[in-house]
C-alpha cells in the first residue's frame, strides 16, 4: 500500500509495491473459496481510499466529494517508522466525516509481530468505540527490501501473524483486519487459514474482480481493486451497504 522511491531511505521514504503477482493475484487453488463479485456487482457498494506520506496532505474534502466514504491511513512500518503526514490524514478523514482507520506495513523479519504490533498501537494504530474508527489493519505482502518472504518459512511467517494480530487484540480489543494478496498469502504461508474466523480480509487484486480468496475466507470485507483513481490514493470497496461499515468501526 506504500511506494517505493529511489530517493531517501526506507525510514522515509514512502513506497507502494505492485508487482505483475500482485495485479495477477487470483491464484488456482485447490479447495479456494468462491470467486467474488466484480466490480460492476460492487460500484453501489461504500467506497473509500487508502493513504501513506506518499500522498502527503490529502484534500479530504475534494475525496469525500469524489465518493469516499471510509479511509484507511499508513501509521507505521515495523518498529522504525512513522507516517509524518498520519495526523493530517487520520483526523482529516475523521473531520471530514469519513470512517477512519490506520494500518501498518509489516517487517516480518524486522521483529517480532507482537513488538510490531505494540509500536503501531502507541503509534495511532489504537481503536476506540467512537462509531467512526475501524479497526487496525496489518499490511502483509510483498517485501519491497529482499526476499519475497522475508526470509521465513511459511510456518514462520504464520506464527509471526499471529503474534501480531493475537497482541493487537490483546491491546484493543479487536481482531486486525490483514490486507494481502492471494499470490503472496499463499507463497508465504503456505495458504493458511488459520486467521479466517477472527480477521476480517482485505484483499488486493487489479483484475476487475477480487478474485479468488486466501484459504478459510468465504469473502472479503474490503476489496483495494485500483492504485490510483478519483479519491486520494489507492481505491476500495467496502463488501456490504453503509450499515456494515459502520458495524465493522463498532465492533
Amino acid at each position: 500500500m506504500v511506494k517505493i522511491s529511489s530517493s531517501g531511505p526506507r525510514h522515509s521514504t514512502p513506497r507502494k509495491r505492485r508487482t505483475a503477482l500482485a495485479a495477477l493475484a487470483v491464484g488456482t487453488l485447490a479447495g479456494a473459496a468462491a470467486l467474488v463479485p466484480g466490480m460492476a456487482q460492487a460500484a453501489g457498494n461504500p467506497h473509500g481510499d487508502d493513504v501513506s506520506s506518499h500522498q502527503g496532505n490529502v484534500d479530504w474534502a475534494a475525496t469525500k466529494s469524489a465518493g469516499a466514504q471510509f479511509s484507511y491511513s499508513k501509521a507505521t512500518e515495523g518498529t522504525y517508522y512513522t507516517n509524518p503526514y498520519f495526523a493530517q490524514q487520520y483526523n482529516g478523514a475523521y473531520n471530514a466525516g469519513l470512517i477512519r482507520g490506520a494500518y501498518t506495513f509489516a517487517i516480518p523479519n524486522g521483529s517480532t509481530g507482537a513488538a510490531q504490533a505494540d509500536y503501531f498501537v502507541a503509534h495511532g494504530g489504537g481503536w476506540s468505540r467512537d462509531g467512526k474508527t475501524l479497526p487496525g489493519a496489518l499490511d502483509i505482502e510483498y517485501n519491497p527490501y529482499g526476499a519475497e518472504c522475508y526470509g521465513l518459512s511459511q510456518s514462520s511467517m504464520v506464527s509471526w501473524v499471529s503474534s501480531f494480530v493475537n497482541e493487537y487484540h490483546a491491546k484493543t480489543s479487536r481482531w486486525a483486519v490483514i490486507y494481502t494478496t492471494t499470490d503472496w498469502w499463499k507463497t508465504c504461508t503456505g495458504n493458511s487459514g488459520a486467521f479466517a474466523n477472527n480477521d476480517p480480509l482485505w484483499i488486493a487484486n487489479y483484475n476487475g474482480s477480487a478474485g479468488t480468496l486466501p484459504a478459510g475466507w468465504g469473502f472479503y470485507t474490503i476489496w483495494q481493486y485500483a492504485d490510483s483513481g478519483s479519491m486520494a490514493g489507492d481505491q476500495d470497496v467496502f463488501n456490504g451497504d453503509y450499515s456494515r461499515v459502520q458495524a465493522l468501526a463498532n465492533g
